[in-house]
C-alpha cells in the first residue's frame, strides 16, 4: 500500500503550543514520513491515498488506567471475585475500548499478575488491536499503603492486585521478580489513609526504603510511578528520584520545589474524584460513607496547590484511574483535559501537551511518541472541530473522526457487553437497613 497524504486544516503536532494551519503530514509504513505546509508538500505518487481532515493531533497517552479493575465496584470486585485468567481476557475487550476513545498509548500502574504484560505482548504480536502499553505488575505495598485493605487476619493472599512487602529483602525481592516478568514499570502505594492525630497522612515507607526500592528499580531499567496523596509522601517520592508521582493533593510548597529537582511528572488524576463527586447517587455507599465528600474536599483542597505546581512549571501528564464503575473504560480517559483546564488554568493546548508529549516521555520507547514529526510513530487522531476551541469536543465520540496507530485506522465501534457478566460478582444484596422505621419512611408497608 502506498503513503497517506493527510491534509489537515488544522494541525496540532505537539512540539509546542502552536497550532498549524493547511499542513499535509505524509505516513509511510507506520510511520510520519513528512510534515509541512500543503502548498510545498510532496505530490502524491501512483498508489498513494489523500485524506482531508479539520483537526489532527496526536493520539492520547493516559498514564493511570487499570486494565484488572473490570470496571468494579468494590475492592472485594477487584481482587476477589474473579481469576488472573479471566481478568487478562476481559482487560484485552477492554484495552480495545480503550483505544476506540483516542488513548494509543496507555500506562497500566499496578496489575493483577502478568495481566498487563501479557495483553502487552499480545497487542505487540498483532493478535488484537489494542493500544500501546506500559505493563507492569502488582503495587509494591506496605501495612499503611492504600492497597493494603485485607484485614490482618486474612493476610494478603496471591491473587490481590498488591503486593505486600513488610522488609526491605522482600521489597526488593519482589521488585526484582517483576522486573524478571517484564514489566516497564512498578509502581508503589506510598500511602493510603492512615493519619497522625494532626490529620497528616502518614507515608507508608520511610525515605530510606523509598530510595532503595526506586534505586533498584531504576538499576533493573523500569520506571517507578507512586501512589501519593500525602505531603510525606510526595515528598519522600520526589527525593527519592520516582519517575511519576500520582495524585499529589495534599503537598506542600517545599514539595513542589523538591518534585522540580527530581524532574518528576506529575499526574494528578482528578476525573475519578470529580465524577464520584458529579455522579454518585443517594443510595450509592460513595455517598452513604461519605467517600463522596472527601473526595470533594480533596478536590477543594488539592486545587490550589496543584495550581502551584503547574505554575512553578512542573510537567503534568493527563491519568483518568480508568477501570472502576465511576470511570469506565473508553468513556472518561480525555476529562482529565477538561479538568486540567477548567480546575487548574491549563489552556487547551498545555492540556493537548499533558495528553500527548508528556505522557509519551514515560512510555517504553516514548521519544518515538507523542508528536508528529518525521520519524515518529503515526500515532494520531482525526477530529471534526478544534479542541483548542472547546476542550471538552476531545470527549464527543460524535466528532472523533478517526484513530490511527502507527498509521493504520483502529475500528471506533465498540463491542457492547453486560456489566453484570464481566464485573460486579460481588454478594451484596442490600444497600439500606430496613428497620420499622425505615420501611415506613419509604411508604412500603409494615406495622
Amino acid at each position: 500500500m502506498g503513503a497517506l497524504h493527510l491534509h489537515c486544516s488544522t494541525l496540532f503536532d505537539s512540539t509546542d503550543l502552536l497550532a498549524r494551519h493547511n499542513q499535509t503530514l505524509i505516513i509511510e509504513n507506520g510511520l510520519i514520513r513528512h510534515v509541512g505546509p500543503s502548498a510545498q508538500a510532496p505530490q502524491p505518487q501512483p498508489g498513494d491515498r489523500e485524506m482531508r481532515a479539520d483537526f489532527v493531533m496526536p493520539g492520547l497517552v493516559d498514564v493511570h488506567t487499570h486494565l484488572a479493575f473490570g470496571n468494579a465496584q468494590s475492592e472485594e470486585d477487584i481482587d476477589l471475585w474473579t481469576s488472573d485468567e479471566f481478568r487478562a481476557l476481559r482487560g484485552m475487550f477492554f484495552a480495545q475500548h480503550v483505544l476506540a476513545a483516542g488513548v494509543t498509548s496507555m500506562i497500566c500502574p499496578g496489575d493483577s499478575g502478568q495481566l498487563s504484560i501479557a495483553v502487552r505482548n499480545t497487542v505487540n504480536a498483532g493478535l488484537f488491536e489494542g493500544p500501546r502499553i506500559a505493563a507492569s505488575s502488582r503495587v509494591i505495598t506496605n501495612r499503611q499503603s492504600l492497597n493494603d485493605w485485607f484485614p490482618s487476619r486474612v493476610g494478603a493472599p496471591e491473587f490481590f492486585t498488591a503486593a505486600l512487602v513488610t522488609s526491605r529483602t522482600e521489597a526488593i525481592a519482589e521488585i526484582r521478580r517483576q522486573a524478571k516478568d517484564g514489566v516497564d514499570l512498578i509502581k508503589i502505594a506510598m500511602d493510603g489513609t492512615h493519619r497522625r492525630p494532626n490529620g497528616e497522612i502518614i507515608a507508608a515507607f520511610t525515605l530510606d526504603e523509598t530510595r532503595e526500592m526506586v534505586d533498584e528499580i531504576h538499576r533493573l531499567g523500569c520506571r517507578v510511578a507512586t501512589h501519593a496523596y500525602g505531603r510525606e509522601a510526595v515528598m519522600y517520592a520526589a527525593r527519592a528520584g520516582v519517575d511519576l508521582v500520582f495524585h499529589a493533593f495534599y503537598m506542600d510548597d517545599a514539595c513542589i520545589e523538591a518534585l522540580l529537582q527530581a524532574g518528576s511528572v506529575l499526574a494528578p488524576t482528578m476525573t475519578f474524584p470529580q465524577n464520584t463527586v458529579d455522579f454518585c447517587q443517594p443510595h450509592d455507599p460513595a455517598v452513604t460513607t461519605g467517600y463522596a465528600g472527601y473526595c470533594a474536599r480533596t478536590l477543594e483542597l488539592g486545587t490550589p496547590v496543584l495550581k502551584r505546581a503547574k505554575a512553578a512549571g512542573i510537567p503534568f501528564a493527563c491519568g483518568s484511574d480508568s477501570g472502576f464503575a465511576v470511570t469506565p473504560y473508553g468513556e472518561w480517559h480525555a476529562k482529565e483535559l477538561e479538568l486540567l483546564v477548567t480546575r487548574l488554568g491549563f489552556t487547551p493546548a498545555e492540556a493537548l501537551y499533558a495528553a500527548t508529549n508528556v505522557g509519551a516521555r514515560l512510555m517504553p520507547r516514548g521519544e518515538t511518541l507523542g508528536t508528529l514529526v518525521p520519524g515518529k510513530q503515526a500515532d494520531l487522531l482525526v477530529l471534526d472541530g478544534s479542541p483548542l476551541d472547546d476542550i471538552r469536543l476531545l470527549q464527543d465520540r460524535q466528532r472523533l473522526h478517526a484513530v490511527y496507530k502507527a498509521g493504520v485506522p483502529v475500528t471506533l465501534t465498540r463491542t457492547a457487553y453486560n456489566p453484570k457478566q464481566v464485573s460486579d460478582f460481588n454478594s451484596l444484596k442490600w444497600t439500606d437497613l430496613y428497620t420499622r422505621d425505615r420501611v415506613a419512611q419509604l411508604g412500603r408497608g409494615g406495622l
